[in-house]
């Protein structure tokens, strides 16, 4: 819940307002409370011109004069400090605003990452609360700054659609919160890729969950972020703390860039460690070409080696029928091998398209 939606007085009375008219009251000037209180005269003058607060040991000696209890003192100290700092704080969510207007906020409320309003300060305190931080300043310093390189070690300073890609890597962190994993077990994960490039081939209905349980036994987390307009991302594997995160898009609900970018991102599990984080289809500070390339091969063995596309290419007839003979033996999808063929111009675009089919992600969690 937002807090900007909670009820807050318009303005709190400084106690020491209440400590004025309480000695006018008695008829009590500030130098005889000074005296009375063992206090210096300028500190009671500091309290009651708003300009010191009552302390504990203040509210006590002011119990003992004026028979005002203790914790009414305190609780009026507190009420007004709390007032005073909401009132800074209103300055910080102003600043914001323009920030705000960055996000693609309506697709976001739309995926229910974040509440729907129009009301610009509504909507600045809601991204704070989103991504975790108290103001602009935490966002940049996170995503921009790399202030924190243990959690997040790449900068999107720069990329002219940096807020969504950060919200959306932000929404695979909150998806990834809720789901439980072993520890993570490299030897596991190899284990089980030949098991993974069998759900590829076959894509059954439910191949994402699939997907998933494979995954979570060997400890990796692998999670559905719809894309956000403009970030063109097709997916991220980042480790959060020690568990690693494959993070993808779906972009194009293509089977073939789908599978591709699956098996690209457990490369970089397996071959790059935790201080390594990539986006895919995505220019950032940060990024590691050589790593790239070898997440890019890495799939590859896995999906269609460049041996079989040899095979493939140099077969007397390439037709449908061929095709799925192929995909059969080589245990791939038969999109995989048309994706892979247009990619590299051995076909042309549009030449077994209805290879392709729509990825469902109707039983993610």
């Amino acid at each position: 819940m937002a807090t900007i939606n909670k009820y807050y007085p318009e303005s709190v009375t400084h106690p020491g307002i209440i400590l004025s008219e309480a000695l006018e009251e008695k008829e009590i000037g500030s130098k005889e409370f000074a005296v009375r209180t063992g206090k210096p005269e300028k500190t009671i003058s500091a309290v009651l011109s708003g300009e010191s607060a009552i302390t504990p040991s203040m509210a006590v000696l002011f119990e003992q004069v004026l028979q005002i209890p203790v914790h009414f003192w305190l609780e009026s100290q507190k009420n007004y400090d709390e007032y005073k700092a909401r009132i800074e704080y209103q300055v910080e969510i102003e600043n914001a605003i323009e920030w705000a207007r960055s996000f693609p906020y309506p697709q976001m409320a739309n995926l229910n990452w974040v509440s729907s309003t129009k009301k610009a300060e509504e909507k600045v305190v809601n991204l704070f609360e989103f991504f975790g931080v108290a103001n602009l300043k935490g966002f940049q310093d996170y995503y921009f700054h790399e202030k924190t390189k243990v959690a997040f070690r790449i900068s999107l300073k720069g990329n002219k659609n940096a807020t969504a890609i950060a919200a959306w890597l932000r929404q695979g962190e909150v998806q990834a919160d809720k789901i439980e994993v072993p520890p993570f077990n490299k030897t596991a994960l190899k284990r089980d890729l030949p098991e993974l490039k069998g759900v590829m081939a076959t894509q059954p209905k439910n191949f994402f969950k699939q997907l998933q349980e494979i995954c979570l036994r060997s400890g990796v987390k692998v999670v559905h972020t719809p894309c956000l307009p403009k970030t063109a991302i097709h997916g991220s594997t980042r480790w959060i703390k020690d568990t690693p995160l494959i993070q993808l898009s779906g972009r194009f609900k293509r089977n073939d860039i789908f599978w591709f970018t699956f098996f690209h991102e457990v490369g970089h599990i397996l071959l790059h460690g935790k201080k390594y984080i990539s986006l895919e289809n995505v220019d950032y500070q940060g990024e590691n070409e050589d790593y790239e390339r070898e997440a890019d091969t890495f799939a590859m063995k896995w999906i269609l080696t460049e041996e079989e596309v040899q095979q493939i290419v140099h077969s007397s007839i390439l037709d449908e029928k061929t095709i799925k003979g192929f995909a059969q033996k080589f245990q791939t999808h038969p999109a995989c091998i048309i994706g892979r063929l247009q990619h590299e111009g051995y076909i042309r675009y549009g030449l077994g398209n209805n290879f392709f089919e729509p990825i469902d992600f109707s039983d993610c969690k």
